[in-house]
């Protein structure tokens, strides 16, 4: 107070005070589905291009989403939801899990913009997304390309929060969605205030506070899920459609485990919308479909490689009809062609393996060029070593029984030919067959031909072919035939479930009992083999050059 001033005139002058209050507050960080533990890179978006066999020059794209979800995860996404310029791609997921309230965003703006999602890892083919100066797809409409794949994918954690954002949500029996309790971290800080305030009347007015200094002091973790963050997460999963069970579970399964949900219950919770896998969105057949879905993407040939092959110019177009296993394409496939090949690895010589090379499309005449050339064999047994992409139903059907009859076994690989194809003019057998090497890598089976697999004694499909599912005509009679070639009811419920050709997985193959083992076409055709006791009886010895044997015809 001035000396002199009255008491009465306090009320006219103001009082500033600097106040330094040194408090102790908490509060809690971003909600996180995980412990400390290390999680792996952060997640990375981007857009990737099939490179599937036949699909180009129309063929499906999707987001490849791979690593953990941090707290800057969402303005990643939204940085590449920009570039897409309102397409809407399939998102592929694989992820540990990671931040709650990121988890939370991501799956709102996916929501939002209405994408579907899938949990898959991408396999990437030439340039990897962290390479850099690439050049390696350079003119070919796309800075990546790849294949996705279930087996071993996961959407674990917080995950799954963000894959309930999904319009269509598929998982599949080879991927893994995992939940548990959420772990919340709460931070101490230790702050220091400045308060500015005004004496008026005698009261305190506070005119303004400024925090001057933060410190931290200290935090901990709590593993129950809080009951303010349980009702935002009901309210989040409700409003995405899936059913409580999730967070039922989610709170039922310790912080320190993972309770893989099975994609039955899944279904029944809403979780995911159908019981496909990642092939629905992304198979390279799905943009046959009419209308063409959202995410395929033309991108022409350049003008020195497009070609027209002669089938095409000469065939008719072949409307779809029940008896047809896929959609027809423009007829430049060849039909299926059966020739006899032995072994030419030099390691097998004098006794090498044969095989009964089949590669091409299946049509009505197959069954028959198959049993010409069998009538050629006479009692020996050769595996048959197929490469398809599908084609008629009932010629599939009446192969594989022809199969079944002569107790043959299958694998699919295709077959390089060394020194010249049958296919070509002056190219002749020598002693029977044609020389050649059998190779899992790329080759296929696809709708109708998984048909003509089942009819094999022993079915095999190594881990580098592919066999592909797609739902098929005349029901009843698929049945009546897998049952008749002693397969369970497995396969047929596999094939009913898919909207779109799918690549089944190798587990699944056995599971359903497709396949007889998980080995590869080596076993019937590797260099090896015929030093086995008893020896298979595809092996022959050749024990001069000028040995004669009756030739097979070329079908």
């Amino acid at each position: 107070m001035v000396p002199g001033r009255l008491p009465d005139r306090q009320a006219l002058w103001s009082l500033r005070l600097i106040c330094l209050l040194a408090l102790l507050v908490m509060g809690h960080a971003a909600s996180a589905a995980d412990t400390a533990r290390d999680l792996g890179p952060t997640m990375r978006f981007v857009i990737v291009r099939s490179n599937a066999t036949g699909c180009e020059p129309i063929c499906p794209e999707w987001i490849s989403a791979q690593g953990s979800i941090e707290a800057g995860t969402p303005t990643l996404f939204k940085r590449m939801l920009k570039t897409l310029n309102g397409r809407k791609l399939p998102i592929v997921v694989d992820s540990p899990g990671g931040n709650v309230e990121a988890a939370l965003t991501l799956g709102r703006l996916i929501r939002k913009n209405k994408l579907d999602i899938a949990v898959g890892k991408t396999w990437f083919d030439g340039c990897l997304p962290d390479a850099k100066d690439c050049t390696s797809n350079d003119g070919r409409g796309a800075r990546y390309f790849g294949e996705p794949y279930a087996s071993g994918a996961m959407c674990n954690s917080a995950c799954p929060l963000m894959f309930a954002g999904g319009v269509r949500r598929v998982v599949g029996e080879e991927a893994y969605l995992g939940v548990h309790q959420i772990t919340t971290t709460y931070v101490r800080t230790k702050l220091q205030y400045r308060t500015t305030y005004r004496i008026v009347g005698g009261k305190k007015k506070v005119l303004n506070t400024k925090i001057v200094s933060r410190k931290n002091a200290g935090s901990y973790k709590t593993y129950e899920m809080s009951k303010a963050v349980e009702k935002r997460l009901a309210a989040y999963l409700n409003g995405m459609g899936v059913e409580k069970g999730v967070l039922e579970t989610m709170k039922n399964t310790p912080v320190s485990a993972i309770h893989q949900l099975e994609v039955q219950n899944m279904l029944r919770m809403k979780m995911v919308t159908s019981l496909d896998s990642v092939d629905m969105l992304t198979a390279g057949t799905i943009c046959r479909a009419n209308p063409l879905p959202a995410n395929c993407r033309e991108v022409p040939a350049p003008a020195d490689k497009v070609t027209l092959p002669a089938a095409a110019v000469t065939a008719e177009a072949k409307p779809a009809t029940a008896a047809t296993a896929e959609p027809e394409t423009a007829k430049a496939r060849e039909d299926m062609r059966f020739v006899v090949v032995r072994g030419s690895n030099p390691l097998c010589n004098p006794d090498c393996p044969e095989w009964i090379s089949a590669e091409g499309a299946i049509t009505a005449q197959t069954p028959q060029k198959l049993r010409q050339l069998l009538d050629t064999l006479g009692n020996r047994r050769l595996p048959v070593v197929i490469n398809s992409q599908g084609g008629d139903l009932s010629g599939a059907l009446a192969a594989g029984r022809l199969v079944h009859e002569k107790k043959l076994d299958v694998a699919v690989a295709r077959t390089d030919f060394v020194g010249c194809d049958p296919g070509e003019a002056d190219c002749a057998d020598e002693d029977g067959a044609y020389a050649g090497l059998s190779i899992d890598a790329g080759g296929e089976c696809d709708s109708a031909c998984a048909l003509m697999l089942a009819g094999g004694v022993r079915r095999l499909v190594g881990p580098q072919a592919r066999l592909g599912l797609y739902p098929m005509g005349q029901k009843q009679v698929v049945k009546a035939y897998l049952e008749e070639m002693a397969i369970g009811p497995g396969l047929f419920t596999a094939i009913e479930r898919r909207s779109v050709e799918r690549q089944l997985e190798p587990d699944m193959m056995l599971k359903v009992g497709l396949t007889t083992g998980p080995q590869s076409v080596d076993v019937l055709t590797g260099a090896t083999i015929c030093d086995a006791a008893p020896k298979p009886e595809n092996c022959r010895v050749i024990s001069s050059p000028n040995a004669q044997a009756e030739a097979p015809a070329k079908l």
